[in-house]
C-alpha cells in the first residue's frame, strides 16, 4: 500500500510512516517537521517568516505537488494541514482528491468540529475553551488573541471546513476528545486509533526503588502554556516544591527539539503534562513509555472508550476541582514509595494501547474498511 501523510503533529505521522515502512508499505511524509521539534519528513514543507519565506514556501509546495499523486491513501493532519490561507488550502485539497484514491483526515488538533463541541455545553465537562459553564483561562488571554482562535467562527474558515469534511472519505482520531465530536458527523467513517509511540526507540528506565527526592519535569511551549494549562501545573509544582524542599524538585525545559527534550525527560520521575485534557497525549505517552509517571488527563470516559478496566496509570488532574493539582502532586511526594509500581504500570499501558504496531494496525484496518465502503 502507498500512503502519503500531509502535515504532522508532535511526530505522530512520522512515527506511523516508520512503522508502515517496516511492514513493507510505501510511506511518505510531507510536513514542516512540527516546527521547532524538527521531526522526520521526506518532503520538507517548513515555512520561514517574511515575504521571501512565503515565496520559497510556495515554490517548495508547487514542486512537491507532483510527488503527491497516485497514493492509495492520503492522510491529512487536520483541516489546516498546510500553512496556507483556507481558500488556497481548499484548492490543494481538491488536487489531492483528484489524484489519489482515498483522502482521510487525522483529527489531531483544534478544528471547527472540536471547537463547536467545546462550546455546546454538553459534550465535555471541561475543555481548552470552557471549564464547566465558564470560559477557560485561555479564552481572553494574550495567547488566544495572538493565535486568532476566534477565526474558527469566521465564515471563511467554516466554508473551508465544510468543503474538506464533505470531501474526505473518513477520519481517524488520536484522542477521545477528537473522536467524540466526529461520530455524529461521520458515523462509521470515523475511528479512534490513538497516538502511536515508538516504544522500541524509547527504552524503559523503570523507577527501580523509592527515590529520596521526587523530580518533577515540565516542558513549556511559550505559545501554548495557557491552552494546555502548563502555566497552572508549573505554579502548583513550584508551590509543592516550596512546601517539601527536601522531598521534591522541579526541572523546567522550554522549546527544545524532540530528541533533546526526550533525553532531558529521562532524568525525572514525574512528568507534568497538561490540564484540560481527558486523555494523555504524545508527551505523557512518551514519558510513560520511558518509565515516568504522568500527571495529565485520565478521565473514566477515555478508559471506557479504549476498554481498559484495570490498568489506569495516569495521575488525572481535574481543572473543575479547586486545589486538585496541588493535592495530586502532594500525594505523589508523600507516597513516593508507590512510584516504582506506577512506573511499570505506565509502560505496560503504552505497550498495550499505543505502541506503534498497535496503532498502525488500527489505521490499516480502517483504511481497508473505508476502501470497501467506497467500492
Amino acid at each position: 500500500m502507498k500512503i502519503l501523510f500531509v502535515g504532522d503533529g508532535s511526530n505522530m505521522h512520522n512515527c506511523l510512516a516508520q512503522e508502515l515502512r517496516a511492514r513493507g508499505h510505501e510511506a511518505c511524509v510531507a510536513s514542516d517537521g512540527s516546527r521547532w521539534m524538527n521531526t522526520g519528513r521526506d518532503i520538507d514543507l517548513l515555512r520561514k517568516p517574511g515575504a521571501m519565506g512565503t515565496l520559497a514556501y510556495l515554490g517548495k509546495l508547487l514542486r512537491a505537488l507532483s510527488r503527491m499523486r497516485n497514493y492509495d491513501v492520503v492522510q491529512l493532519s487536520g483541516l489546516i494541514f498546510l500553512q496556507l490561507r483556507p481558500e488556497r488550502l481548499s484548492r490543494v485539497f481538491d488536487y489531492l482528491r483528484r489524484h489519489n484514491r482515498l483522502v482521510v483526515y487525522s483529527a489531531m488538533g483544534t478544528d471547527v468540529v472540536y471547537h463547536d463541541a467545546c462550546h455546546d455545553g454538553h459534550t465535555f465537562r471541561y475543555s481548552d475553551y470552557m471549564v464547566g459553564s465558564e470560559p477557560s483561562p485561555y479564552v481572553g488571554s494574550g495567547e488566544y488573541r495572538a493565535q486568532h482562535q476566534d477565526n474558527w467562527r469566521a465564515p471563511f474558515m467554516r466554508a473551508h471546513s465544510d468543503h474538506v469534511l464533505a470531501g474526505i472519505d473518513g477520519a481517524v482520531a488520536c484522542l477521545y476528545e477528537y473522536y467524540v465530536p466526529y461520530v455524529p458527523l461521520l458515523g462509521e467513517r470515523v475511528a479512534y486509533a490513538g497516538i502511536p509511540v515508538d516504544t522500541c526507540a524509547l527504552p524503559f528506565h523503570p523507577i527501580a526503588e523509592e527515590p529520596s527526592k521526587v523530580r518533577f519535569f515540565i516542558g513549556i511551549q511559550p505559545d501554548r502554556t495557557v491552552i494546555k494549562g502548563t502555566d497552572r501545573l508549573l505554579q502548583a509544582a513550584r508551590r509543592v516544591c516550596d512546601r517539601y524542599p527536601r522531598l521534591c524538585e522541579l526541572d523546567v525545559a522550554e522549546r527544545l527539539p524532540l530528541d533533546e527534550y526526550t533525553r532531558r525527560m529521562r532524568g525525572a520521575h514525574v512528568l507534568l503534562d497538561q490540564l484540560y485534557s481527558y486523555t494523555p497525549a504524545t508527551n505523557a505517552l512518551m514519558a510513560m513509555a520511558q518509565g515516568l509517571v504522568a500527571v495529565s488527563g485520565g478521565e473514566p470516559e477515555y478508559y471506557e472508550l479504549i476498554g481498559e478496566r484495570h490498568n489506569r496509570p495516569v495521575v488525572n488532574v481535574d481543572p473543575t476541582v479547586p486545589g486538585d493539582i496541588d493535592a495530586r502532586l502532594e500525594w505523589l511526594v508523600r507516597n513516593k514509595r508507590q512510584l516504582p509500581a506506577m512506573s511499570r504500570a505506565g509502560r505496560d499501558f503504552v505497550e498495550k494501547h499505543n505502541a506503534a504496531p498497535v496503532v498502525a494496525q488500527r489505521y490499516l484496518d480502517f483504511w481497508a474498511k473505508i476502501a470497501t465502503m467506497k467500492g
